[in-house]
């Protein structure tokens, strides 16, 4: 299984020329190559000329991909009174106040994706820091998942909301769709991811702001994608 992967994947290689790829040719090369028996997913990859541990060349945020993420993405809600019903009524597929914070911190419980709370709840949150932080699942003003807007939140982490923050390494990695979308579909989601970090460049940076672009499947290698044509 190994030699026959590994053979796969050195054919699919060898089709990739030393060059930058549009985002047409790109996609079109990827769409080409067949690995798995299942839906892989579409990751894209920036190196950039950041140093994330100044505060001020930190580069996060959102972006609404217009076609989603092919996942399913699970949302537990913290809030209280009328927002319970708000949150549930935008298809959050949990909701909760104190007492799923204590669900969590007894059970370890975490049979969702992201949490949204309304900034009232952040007081009782901290509790289970220790807990969620270390799975990336803290709410956070910055990421847009401390918020009392419930409603827009929510339907937009539906609809295929990500969040991207640079690592300590300078890079961004990100899954923006699924190898069965139409070409089409990827092209549009890994145009306005790159447009989305492109439009959190730090004002305090100099220098070249995007060093490399690539895209690549679960299983497949990765294309370089010329930078060029969003810049």
């Amino acid at each position: 299984m190994g030699s026959k992967r590994s053979k796969t994947y050195k054919e699919a290689k060898s089709k990739i020329e030393n060059r930058t790829y549009s985002v047409n040719e790109a996609v079109k090369l990827l769409k080409g190559f067949n690995f798995a028996k299942f839906d892989e997913s579409i990751d894209i990859s920036l190196r950039l000329g950041v140093d994330p541990k100044y505060p001020d060349q930190m580069v996060r945020g959102t972006v609404v991909l217009p076609n989603g993420t092919g996942k399913v993405t699970r949302v537990l809600a913290i809030t209280a009174g009328e927002k319970q019903k708000e949150a549930e009524e935008a298809g959050s597929d949990f909701v909760g106040g104190e007492e799923i914070i204590d669900k969590i911190k007894a059970e370890n419980w975490f049979e969702y994706d992201i949490i949204v709370a309304s900034p009232d709840m952040m007081r009782y949150l901290g509790k289970i820091g220790k807990l969620l932080g270390p799975k990336g699942l803290m709410p956070s003003p910055k990421a847009g998942t401390v918020t009392f807007n419930l409603k827009d939140t929510i339907s937009e982490i539906k609809k295929g909301r990500v969040e991207f923050k640079v690592d300590k390494t300078g890079i961004i990695n990100s899954s923006i769709g699924k190898k069965s979308f139409s070409e089409e579909q990827i092209e549009e989601n890994v145009t306005d991811f790159i447009n989305a970090v492109l439009k959190a460049k730090p004002i305090s940076l100099k220098g070249k702001y995007v060093r490399s672009l690539s895209i690549s499947s679960t299983m497949s290698p990765s294309i370089k994608m010329n930078i060029s044509d969003f810049e």
